[in-house]
């Protein structure tokens, strides 16, 4: 990726800033997970797997911010990997749910230091203040802008 100069920031609009904060969040993130041996989309998934409760495919892809496609790469890697099992629905026999697995718990517990101390640095390089007012702010819009 081409990196912007922090000079040439200044003169961005609305959208490309808030995708390059993005991209580079992301980034790091990534890095800390893959320095783990995870992705930022296997991190996601556990993440919302940890309530032990089960979860349709359609539900975690939402919340991993993944297509269906994706989604169903990233949990076939994870069955293999046994980090998350499929299991049909007791209710709804036609539903598969997805659980997460002992060892995808213990990965979990890993893979969540890693980026909670990314996220530190992350808050330390912005400073804490402005960190805690940029989040308020994104909140506020999402609040606004995504129903």
């Amino acid at each position: 990726m081409t990196t912007t100069p922090a000079t040439a920031v200044s003169d961005l609009d609305f959208a490309r800033t808030l995708t390059l904060l993005e991209r580079g969040v992301v980034t790091r993130l990534g890095e800390a997970l893959k320095a783990e041996g995870a992705t930022l989309e296997e991190w996601r998934v556990l993440s919302f797997l940890a309530d032990g409760a089960g979860h349709a495919m359609t539900e975690i892809a939402e919340f991993a911010l993944l297509s269906p496609p994706s989604l169903t790469k990233v949990v076939d890697r994870m069955v293999s990997l046994n980090l998350v099992l499929r299991r049909v629905d007791d209710e709804d026999r036609r539903r598969v749910l997805v659980f997460v697995t002992e060892r995808g718990t213990e990965a979990l517990s890993r893979w969540t230091a890693a980026v909670e101390h990314e996220q530190q640095n992350i808050v330390t390089a912005l400073g804490g203040e402005e960190a805690a007012l940029l989040a308020a702010l994104l909140r506020r819009a999402c609040g606004r802008l995504i129903s």
